[in-house]
């Protein structure tokens, strides 16, 4: 289940307008996605807009396609949610909803991530790949171990600057847009040191079940710790997350029951986001709002 899938760019009916997308949209946006057989709920369609902005390919009154971008200080935008309705695939439709992203994004280094078919399109405007993201995800059988050598703790509202700093070291962009929504809708633990926070990560309800990312640390033992700690909270619960391949945590996800289930292709029109040394995006927060 991925952020991008679009189609060829054979050029689209005339019928077909290309208009902002509004929470008007977002029942017809749903079931497109449910055609996919994505997770998305119609709150996180609605979530995914109040924190960006679309479009929507409307043909005689009928929402046949979407593309969602968020902005990310203070070069960066993330791109998802890509999606033609079978019936309307091979009329460039695809196409002409990139070219409205870019021309609403212009100036910002747009990254995305794309399942194999995509690649296609996102390469003839410019996109090239720089990392793999693994799908990992079950109902989560038992509760996995926690590293107690890790000082983890539950964030606080005296956190907030510290955890914005933290997610602009590891994600290389400004998010605290973000980070400050999926805050107050999950929970939220940070590793908590002398030197001050080193790490956080959230869980919220997502999806089928709840999802946990960002996760963002200084080294893995701190991310497992993170992870586990969360992921204990919903034994008997379907859990995802997305984990880049570079953090290589995917053989240890496989340990604790969660399968990997799919692999979709990290790109970059532009030079991608870099992370402070010492400091590493281990999960996204899904897959379509990086």
């Amino acid at each position: 289940m991925n952020g991008s899938t679009p189609d060829s760019s054979t050029p689209a009916p005339p019928e077909c307008e290309v208009v902002p997308l509004t929470p008007e949209h977002l029942p017809q946006a749903l079931a497109l996605s449910q055609a996919l057989e994505w997770p998305y709920r119609l709150e996180d369609w609605e979530i995914a807009l109040r924190l960006g902005r679309g479009f929507a390919v409307e043909r005689d009154g009928e929402c046949i396609g979407t593309a969602l971008w968020w902005p990310y200080d203070p070069d960066y935008a993330s791109a998802g949610m890509i999606i033609v309705a079978e019936k309307a695939q091979r009329q460039g439709i695809g196409a002409r909803l990139m070219d409205a992203l870019l021309a609403d994004t212009a100036g910002r280094t747009m990254i995305l991530n794309s399942t194999a078919e995509g690649q296609v399109l996102y390469r003839r405007v410019g996109f090239e790949p720089y990392d793999i993201v693994h799908q990992h995800q079950a109902v989560l059988i038992e509760a996995p171990a926690i590293d107690a050598s890790v000082p983890l703790r539950p964030a606080t509202s005296l956190d907030r600057d510290a955890l914005m700093a933290l997610d602009r070291a590891g994600s290389g962009m400004g998010r605290d847009n973000l980070v400050g929504t999926l805050s107050e809708g999950g929970d939220v633990l940070v590793v908590a040191r002398k030197a001050g926070l080193t790490g956080y990560a959230i869980v919220r309800r997502w999806g089928r079940g709840v999802v946990i990312g960002p996760v963002i640390a200084h080294d893995a033992t701190d991310a497992k710790a993170l992870i586990a700690a969360l992921a204990a909270r919903h034994v008997g619960t379907f859990v995802r997350i997305d984990v880049t391949e570079s953090c290589k945590l995917s053989p240890w996800l496989e340990t604790l029951g969660l399968p990997q289930v799919g692999r979709v292709v990290s790109m970059s029109r532009g030079k991608p986001p870099q992370a402070k040394p010492g400091t590493t995006l281990f999960a996204l927060s899904n897959q379509s709002l990086g």
